[in-house]
């Protein structure tokens, strides 16, 4: 009660909606109001981020904000577009965000994102739960992790410069990013045999809400984990290095498992179904050393496992390679992987933040290359990893052939590799999978063009766990035309990716050896 002492104590009602007079130390505001000083007397006011109506003569936001619709029918008080702001202060109204302007300030805009939606592969059920972040060409986080709703749909909010009117400036419609996707009791996507796609930022469209990106590539589709391993863990962390704590990779390893994940915008990771076991959990990314730290998982969640930044120097990396035969290849790219995410099935691994030469952009190395940067780790050195018509000569009784494997000390130093990288040109890919993976039916046909000097053909097909479909050692060669098999394995599982590879041999003398194969990255398909 508002009271008044006099000769006899009189009172005015309690306040009970947004507008009545109120006392800071006596009668309380309504949940949801503050009491703060209007024109004449302390008066109930709906504070910064508060539900609001735009219908509302006066709807009482506090501070002299204003009501701000959202685009989808509601309203809260704050800033209103085009008004100063201050980053990480949250005072924008409605569905606004605080953007850096073309000038250095900052201030309430609408906001740019990308929406999409996380299922099962199998059963196209929604998963719930699961973490979504959006990378940058060089593998940097864009984003904080975004988490999907019951109905499995997200929405990544990307930080981006406006120009005076609030747009985003031309530079990001001609930018483009890859999104990473892991949940508990899924395979994490990008991994195994699966890759992900550039997604284009020039096609974002403009509504009432904001700019939106949303594409067949932000649907992003799981595969289940083996049933032995559905009841995993996991462990979480921050990053603790400052501006280059987004983006880092994480691994947690022991001498027989590995396990990974990509640091957020603000640092923050998750690692998904980790066995039971004690294990190290370091961070990888050019540009950043940082301390690994312990964890013993017992079958719940660890938190906590923070990665620390050190001051030890970084090191760097120098080879070459040769084209060999390199068809339509012009040149390629290097990348190291971290060796305990490396799978010898699927020769490939997890890639970290900026270990790759050219550091972005198209493949350019020809010679020699250098990669700068480098922390404290064992990799694996990868050249012609990517789509770019090249392959690693597969014979591996040529010098230059073989798989390397590398040691980073701390602190760094500079590491010069003794062999040169043999690389020769790759069997084209006609279908399925000639850019991303391809729906097939049961049973598909692989196709590759010829490669013309073969005496025959091998032709291996995988799952998504490394398992070993169909096998062919010994096609007949072919004399003119594409090569075209025709899938006799047993039965597809939909819900599982496949790739099928191959692989020309010439058999010189009675002595077999391999000419070339398919790209490592392509030959990816799935059961419609």
């Amino acid at each position: 009660m508002l009271c008044l002492l006099a000769a006899a104590t009189s009172c005015s009602p309690s306040p009970d909606q947004a507008g009545d007079e109120c006392e800071k130390d006596g009668d309380p505001c309504p949940k949801g109001l503050e009491c703060s000083a209007g024109p004449d007397s302390d008066i109930c006011q709906v504070p910064v981020g508060g539900v609001c109506k735009t219908a509302d003569k006066n709807p009482y936001c506090a501070g002299g904000t204003q009501c701000v619709a959202d685009g989808r029918g509601g309203a809260t008080c704050g800033t209103p577009k085009g008004g100063a702001c201050t980053v990480g202060a949250d005072t924008c109204g409605g569905n606004l965000v605080c953007a850096e302007v073309e000038t250095g300030e900052h201030k309430c805009f609408l906001p740019v994102s990308i929406n999409g939606k996380v299922f099962d592969a199998k059963t196209t059920a929604a998963i719930a739960g699961a973490q979504v972040i959006a990378l940058d060409a060089q593998a940097t986080a864009i984003t904080d992790v975004a988490i999907t709703d019951a109905t499995g749909n997200y929405s990544l909010e990307v930080e981006t410069v406006r120009n005076a009117a609030g747009e985003p400036t031309p530079e990001f419609f001609k930018s483009s990013f890859t999104l990473r996707s892991s949940a508990a009791t899924y395979l994490t996507f990008p991994g195994g045999l699966r890759t992900a796609l550039p997604i284009d930022a020039s096609g974002a469209k403009q509504s009432d809400t904001g700019w939106a990106i949303s594409t067949p590539l932000t649907q992003i589709a799981l595969v289940k984990v083996p049933a032995d391993q559905q009841k995993r863990v996991s462990i979480s962390g921050t990053v603790l290095a400052d501006k280059d704590s987004a983006g880092v990779l994480v691994v947690a390893e022991t001498d027989k498992e590995s396990a990974s994940a990509i640091s957020d915008a603000s640092g923050h990771y998750t690692i998904f179904n980790v066995p039971d076991g004690s294990y190290k959990v370091a961070g990888y990314a050019a540009g950043v050393q940082l301390k690994p730290a312990q964890a013993a998982v017992k079958g719940v969640d660890v938190k906590g496992v923070d990665l620390a930044k050190s001051t030890e120097a970084l090191g760097s990396i120098d080879g070459s390679l040769q084209l060999v035969n390199p068809g339509d290849g012009k040149a390629t790219s290097v990348v190291l992987v971290v060796a305990s995410t490396f799978s010898d099935t699927f020769v490939r691994g997890d890639v970290p933040r900026g270990l790759r030469s050219p550091l972005t952009g198209p493949p350019n190395v020809s010679g020699s290359f250098t990669i700068k940067g480098v922390p404290k780790g064992d990799y694996v050195v990868l050249a012609a990893f990517e789509n770019d018509h090249l392959v690693l000569d597969p014979d591996p009784n040529i010098s230059g052939t073989q798989i390397v494997t590398v040691k980073m000390a701390a602190p760094g130093t500079a590491v010069t590799l003794g062999d040169s990288f043999k690389v020769t040109g790759a069997l084209a890919v006609i279908s399925p999978g000639a850019e991303d993976a391809e729906a097939v039916t049961d049973p598909p046909t692989f196709q590759w063009v010829d490669d013309s000097s073969e005496d025959y053909y091998s032709l291996v097909v995988y799952d998504s766990y490394g398992n070993k479909v169909w096998d062919q050692p010994n096609l007949p060669k072919v004399s003119g035309g594409n090569v075209s098999v025709k899938y006799g394995g047993p039965k597809l599982e939909k819900g599982l990716y496949y790739q099928f590879r191959a692989t020309s041999w010439r058999d010189a003398g009675g002595m077999p050896g391999p000419i070339s194969k398919t790209e490592d990255l392509l030959g990816v398909f799935y059961l419609k």
